[in-house]
């Protein structure tokens, strides 16, 4: 069988504080995006291991890889005895703040269940999901939502409106652990634009540009110079970046934009031009 495992993007994300446990207290609202992994999975007759390929070698394999991880769990919780072959392709960036890894463990545990015929409660599956990732909770849902705790206390909801999005991500990525750590000792740079944005009836605010701002002065730039542009009505980070998204007005031309883009930021720069789910 053959599901997609979608991106995501932060249209907010506040943070509390640190946890005990190493984590932080959060609250965010989270959309899925028509971006998406696609992952093929069938049943091993006569095998009880994992085989894993995917068209990306920076892709990790064994225990690093979160398909990997996932489909362990499953199998383990379950007590079922068999082995399954899975082929993962990859669409979504690495360290791009969409939500990719995470979103392939969960489409990896949706997908056992319909092929083991298992009939678990999205509340069962996002309980495994919890010991994969923080992340990994969300896309069980396959909905927009709010998540709060360190990420795996899901709510569903709805958007108000399906929003045109643009995503744009340079050559390198940031990694989530790190800007969480440096979060709480981080400042504002003067002149960027940190507050709230309100566009469509939504709001857009990230708590974790501040951290990523310091350090990666470009995505800085490349968020101001959107907030600039006549056919974007909201511009953000989403996640730990190093994707910054921007909601689209209607009747735009998106290839122009990106073209504009390219030649006045970098040329190098990753597009996808998407939509919520």
């Amino acid at each position: 069988m053959q599901v997609i495992a979608p991106a995501k993007i932060n249209l907010s994300l506040r943070i509390h504080g640190p946890r005990s446990d190493g984590f932080h207290e959060i609250e965010t609202f989270i959309a899925p995006i028509s971006l998406c992994d696609e992952i093929k999975i069938a049943r091993c007759h006569g095998k009880q291991e994992i085989a894993f390929r995917c068209d990306d070698p920076l892709v990790p394999k064994g225990e690093d890889n979160i398909v990997m991880r996932a489909a362990n769990v499953f199998l383990e919780e379950t007590q079922i005895a068999s082995g399954v072959s899975i082929e993962l392709k990859k669409r979504i960036p690495h360290g791009a703040g969409l939500g990719g890894g995470s979103s392939d463990g969960a489409s990896t545990l949706l997908a056992l269940n319909e092929l083991f015929a298992t009939n678990l409660p999205r509340e069962a599956l996002a309980k495994m999901a919890e010991i994969i990732g923080s992340d990994v909770p969300f896309f069980i849902f396959q909905s927009a939502a709010v998540c709060k705790g360190r990420g795996e206390l899901v709510s569903p909801t709805r958007l108000r409106e399906q929003l045109s999005v643009l995503l744009l991500k340079p050559g390198f990525g940031v990694p989530t652990q790190w800007a969480y750590s440096r979060w709480r000792d981080s400042r504002e740079i003067p002149g960027v634009a940190y507050a709230s944005q309100a566009f469509d009836g939504q709001t857009f605010v990230n708590d974790l540009e501040r951290p990523v701002f310091e350090k990666f002065v470009f995505l800085t730039q490349l968020k101001t110079w959107l907030l600039k542009q006549p056919e974007v009505g909201a511009a953000l980070m989403s996640g730990s970046g190093s994707t910054v998204f921007a909601v689209i007005r209607g009747n735009t031309d998106v290839d122009r934009l990106v073209t504009r883009a390219r030649a006045e930021l970098d040329p190098e720069l990753w597009s996808c031009a998407c939509e919520t789910r």
